[in-house]
């Protein structure tokens, strides 16, 4: 069957590929840039079209072959534009093409809405529901609220806040409740639904089977954890400082904690149904699906994780813009060492970042990081999901990874970090030698006086850094 795989680069698309394939479907993937997607690593029947669904121009790219769509695009985490207009649009234009190939079902996941009252997260995808709902291909609709799996947002956040904090001061929505599910049961309604003629023109609330209190979920983590952790409600938090405080403890960006502080605030319970009977999906408590998520961390093997998706002016371009590294007005700090084993000084290479830090002076890296976040950006928290495998599209700290090409021996990252202006970090090894190039593009007076402000600085970061590189013993 072939199946056309909208939003593949975020966190339930990369989830659900390597099933698709594995069950013998041909995959169209849509990605917005090309250079983010590796399609090499997926065994089975994949290719990829460059699709922006903001531009209609696009969509032509879409072959009409197609049996099956799934609809996986949303823009909760943007940081540009308003994401109710953005998925509203990105809708029309999906269903729009859709009606002219030979599509007989369009798959969405969206959010369980089960009050009039909805944050605009949820409303924007109840919008988005029946924008799809109106054209002439039959839509099934799979409405999940939090999921928990290794790199969801959800868990995330609550692995946060429970490893950090022995003790909460909350707000009141902890006293919410929610009926969390597993990412597996999510994948396996996902694939369920599949040209089932009974599901079509159907919505399905889809959930575990634990109701519980945001409150609740933070303590069964951490008794899973074996962490002691006392929580205290406090109606005094607005949902201002609600943001700001899961923006300063957790790894989120605060658009999205002001998103998620809004839909927070709603129940998100699931009207009955036998949709998981009916499939023959065995529903995973709360509690186990917090150990299966803890297997995939402890085994170094995150599959996706939400950081590598979100949304940011900087990135909205695409990747591609950002490969050649400019020259022409750059300031470039640029650093030779012979190597005596090439290959161990690119596996230090290929683990830099995150809980293997930067190798040299990581306590101003943090400082710069913290500086970042006082300021709205992304700082040091989002770390990495993988220990030692690196792709283009990762995010890694506060920077990018554009190429990871370990064949060439060539890493490329882009800065997300607040700046006066751009910069990339490069390491390169060729003929037994490393060299580690960073380049500054500055913006204006701005950009000039924050090269020399920082210079001193780099003079022993990127010296202390590439001798612990080129230096393994």
């Amino acid at each position: 069957m072939k199946i056309l795989l909208t939003g593949v680069t975020g966190y339930i698309g990369k989830r659900l590929l390597p099933v698709l394939l594995e069950q013998g479907h041909e995959v169209i993937c849509c990605v917005r840039d090309k250079n983010r997607f590796d399609t090499s690593v997926f065994p089975g029947n994949v290719q990829t079209v460059e699709v922006d669904f903001l531009d209609q121009e696009t969509l032509k790219n879409i072959p009409s072959e197609i049996d099956v769509a799934y609809f996986l695009i949303h823009s909760m985490a943007t940081q540009s534009g308003d994401f109710l207009q953005m998925e509203a649009e990105c809708a029309t234009n999906f269903r729009n093409r859709m009606e002219k190939t030979n599509a007989r079902q369009i798959i969405y996941l969206s959010g369980i809405v089960n009050s009039d009252h909805l944050s605009k997260h949820l409303d924007s995808r109840r919008n988005v529901e029946r924008l799809l709902a109106g054209g002439q291909i039959p839509i099934t609709t799979l409405r999940a609220g939090i999921i928990v799996g290794s790199g969801s947002a959800s868990f995330e956040i609550i692995r946060d806040l429970v490893e950090k904090l022995p003790i909460m001061i909350t707000p009141r929505w902890l006293h919410t409740k929610c009926q969390p599910i597993a990412i597996r049961n999510v994948i396996e309604f996902m694939i369920g639904v599949i040209d089932k003629p009974q599901t079509f023109n159907q919505s399905y609330d889809i959930g575990g089977p634990d109701i519980l209190s945001y409150k609740e979920m933070l303590l069964q983590y951490a008794a899973e954890r074996k962490l002691r952790r006392r929580i205290y409600v406090i109606p005094l938090m607005t949902p201002r400082l609600s943001s700001y405080w899961l923006y300063f403890v957790t790894s989120t960006s605060y658009n999205l904690a002001k998103n998620l502080v809004d839909s927070m605030k709603v129940e998100v319970i699931c009207k009955p149904n036998h949709l998981a009977e009916e499939l023959g999906i065995k529903l995973i408590n709360y509690s186990a699906s917090i150990q299966l998520a803890f297997q995939k961390i402890e085994s170094d093997n995150v599959v996706s994780s939400w950081k590598d998706a979100q949304t940011s002016k900087i990135l909205s371009g695409g990747l591609i813009r950002l490969l050649e590294v400019p020259s022409y007005g750059c300031f470039k700090d640029i650093r030779t060492a012979s190597l005596h084993d090439s290959e161990a000084s690119l596996t230090k290479i290929w683990s830099i970042g995150g809980n293997s830090g930067w190798y040299y002076g990581n306590w101003l890296w943090k400082i710069r990081g913290f500086m970042d976040q006082l300021v709205g950006g992304v700082g040091m928290r989002r770390g990495r999901k993988n220990k030692s495998d690196l792709a283009a599209g990762d995010a890694l700290d506060f920077w990018r990874v554009l190429i990871a090409d370990r064949k060439n021996k060539r890493l490329l990252l882009y800065a997300e970090m607040k700046l006066p202006g751009e910069a990339w970090l490069e390491f390169k090894i060729e003929d037994n030698t490393l060299v580690q190039t960073a380049t500054f593009r500055p913006l204006g007076i701005a950009g000039r006086l924050y090269w020399y402000a920082v210079w001193p600085f780099h003079g022993f970061i990127f010296k202390g850094m590439i001798n612990r590189i080129a230096h393994t013993n």
